[in-house]
């Protein structure tokens, strides 16, 4: 399946679209990594334990819109897009784009 962030794919072209995909997930950040990012805030650095729940989530949610164009019969997502926002010790994650069918 391809992914883009473009509303196009170079040198391809576009036959159908399939309508919108998205999936969401909301996180409860853990109160001991937590207090440790906190500590790595202010000393400096990045947060590591953070980056790597970002990014298991992330992928995952990519998997599941991937699931949901193949069942709309589509090869293909543009216009992929990702949000993340904080809400006290809640972290919410969006990924949405549009399904699409590409020539092969």
């Amino acid at each position: 399946m391809i992914l883009t962030t473009t509303d196009t794919v170079q040198g391809m072209k576009i036959l159908e679209y399939k309508g919108i995909v998205s999936a969401e997930a909301v996180i409860g950040i853990n109160v001991v990594r937590d207090l440790f990012a906190k500590v790595r805030d202010f000393v400096g650095g990045r947060a590591k334990s953070y980056e790597k729940e970002l990014e298991k989530y992330k992928e995952e949610l990519i998997e599941e819109i991937k699931v949901q164009a193949k069942q709309k019969g589509a090869n293909g997502i543009i216009g992929l897009n990702f949000s993340y926002e904080m809400y006290q010790s809640m972290l919410m994650i969006a990924v949405w784009g549009t399904a699409v069918v590409i020539e092969e």
